[in-house]
């Protein structure tokens, strides 16, 4: 009983956010147009057409057309499904790593937490975006040679992204077990002859689960923008592979004589983002105790 009012309040608290519904629908609306446009615009996103080479948005092409007479509309309907799936993908990742060195160090303490703090303070330290463009460009022919050079990078790309941005879940899921293991339903688990690893598991991971949401949901924005930065920058998905990042690397060198070709692609990563934080920031609100009455 106690469970479904928590679960009522924290649904009430969300849809009076104006911005998080707003995000909310439309997150919606791009997921379930990505998912399902291109089965409604069947459009080839790999047709050229040299006759119609960066066309103005038009009946034929809504989005209109990029350098090479494709539809840009059915590349950023199929490009989507890709951002987002790293996007997620990527988020699990950081989630699983952050969420896992955040406990242990939390719960055992001493110097294991020193250890793995320490860890993370180097991770921290790192300036992230050279030290992703080099570890992109030492493994991308490697891994190419062994999945191929689709599946290589999408792989590359999400343990990549994932593996460079768990470093706050960790601070975060630490401060928290540190103080939740001092809680009395820890301290009788204990006393019962729970073990370690189903202390962490049932007692405290559950009461963290909020925490995890709120940090999965705005870690699915920043993986999106560092995949479109990759392939902007040259060094993420292969060119016949439409991303929003790729199409953006592509439009360029077009932006004077046809702006739309960036536009859309920009304009897709910027809703999505934009969506995204919007429903982070109403469920960090809508979980926080202090907003409770």
């Amino acid at each position: 009983m106690q469970a479904e009012v928590k679960k009522h309040y924290i649904w009430h608290k969300f849809r009076r956010n104006p911005l998080a519904i707003f995000g909310f629908i439309i997150l919606t609306i791009i997921f379930f147009s990505v998912m399902l446009g291109s089965f409604i615009y069947q459009v080839p996103i790999d047709k050229i057409d040299f006759s119609k080479m960066s066309a103005l948005p038009s009946f034929d092409h809504p989005f209109g057309t990029n350098s090479l007479g494709q539809d840009i509309l059915a590349r950023v309907l199929f490009g989507g499904r890709i951002s987002l799936t790293v996007g997620i993908l990527a988020m699990f990742v950081a989630i699983f790593l952050g969420t896992t060195i955040g406990a242990i160090a939390g719960f055992y303490g001493g110097v294991i937490d020193n250890l793995l703090m320490r860890l993370t303070d180097l991770f921290l330290a790192l300036p992230q975006l050279p030290l992703l463009l080099l570890v992109v460009y030492l493994f991308r022919e490697p891994i190419k040679q062994i999945a191929g050079p689709e599946l290589g990078i999408f792989i590359l790309v999400i343990i990549v992204i994932g593996g460079l941005n768990w470093m706050s879940v960790a601070r975060l899921i630490r401060g928290n077990i540190l103080k939740l293991k001092e809680m009395e339903f820890v301290k009788a688990a204990i006393t019962l002859g729970a073990n370690s690893q189903r202390i962490i598991l049932i007692h405290l991971l559950p009461n963290v689960v909020s925490l995890i949401i709120v940090a999965a949901t705005l870690g699915v924005g920043n993986a999106i923008i560092t995949e479109s930065t990759l392939s902007f920058l040259g060094l993420g998905f292969p060119p016949d592979v439409p991303t929003w990042g790729q199409m953006l690397f592509q439009a360029k060198d077009y932006l004077d004589t046809a702006p739309h070709t960036a536009f859309f692609p920009g304009l897709a990563i910027f809703l999505t983002v934009l969506s995204i934080n919007y429903i982070g920031d109403g469920l960090r609100d809508a979980f926080d105790p202090k907003n409770r009455q």
